[in-house]
């Protein structure tokens, strides 16, 4: 409890439209599917964040149904008027962060189910005035996680190859970034291959019991024909 005051942490979770989500899956799964899969990852993220009992979180989007879901789990929605993308719905963020008093800025995707409540924490704890925190994405290539403190200590750039580019621009300012690796979070699902990673996680997610009921569904339809 904060009294009144501003938020000591915001942590962000940017958005885009869930009913057209994950673009990259539409050769194994239907529009109606990924919907849901969108609805079930950001569930999931939002549930972690309440177990870390972090002070602020905002899922900043124009969706009313994720707008809907965040109110349903504790979070506050941060309202969009346009679809800008990740790196503007992140500084979007970030400013009104600043604006606010927040002392620690931390911001995670809606696409990574596995995170869990000790990553969130890990995070918060690591990050340091002039020490900035980014989590990498298993490929090493995204930056599913970042933490910085005050919250606008450096502008955020999303997109692959963001991480080598965020640990770059963190030097440029005189930062010292802190690199935390870190499995569940670093799970980003985009592609049919994610899938089957996050079914080898043996996570008890919303998201895997859906992937999982979909991958049976396809067995014994195919054990049928």
């Amino acid at each position: 409890m904060n009294n009144g005051a501003g938020p000591r942490l915001v942590v962000a979770v940017p958005i885009k439209d869930l009913t057209h989500a994950k673009q990259r899956l539409t050769s194994v799964l239907s529009v109606a599917e990924r919907g849901d899969l969108a609805r079930a990852m950001l569930g999931d993220v939002l549930r972690a964040l309440a177990a870390a009992d972090l002070d602020c979180v905002w899922v900043v989007t124009r969706d009313p149904a994720a707008a809907a879901i965040a109110r349903a789990l504790g979070a506050e929605p941060l309202s969009e008027d346009e679809n800008r993308g990740h790196t503007a719905a992140v500084a979007r963020a970030q400013a009104e962060a600043a604006r606010r008093g927040a002392r620690v800025f931390l911001t995670v995707p809606g696409d990574v189910p596995c995170v869990t409540a000790d990553e969130l924490r890990q995070i918060v704890d690591a990050v340091r005035e002039s020490a900035p925190v980014f989590v990498p994405s298993r490929s090493g290539l995204g930056t599913n996680g970042v933490a910085l403190t005050p919250p606008d200590a450096m502008a955020l750039t999303f997109g692959e190859p963001s991480f080598a580019r965020h640990l770059e621009t963190a030097r440029g300012r005189g930062l010292t970034p802190r690199v935390l690796a870190l499995p569940g979070l670093g799970l980003d699902v985009d592609a049919p291959e994610d899938l089957t990673a996050l079914l080898a996680e043996r996570s008890a997610t919303e998201t895997r019991r859906l992937v999982a009921s979909w991958r049976a569904r396809a067995s014994l339809s195919q054990c049928g024909s």
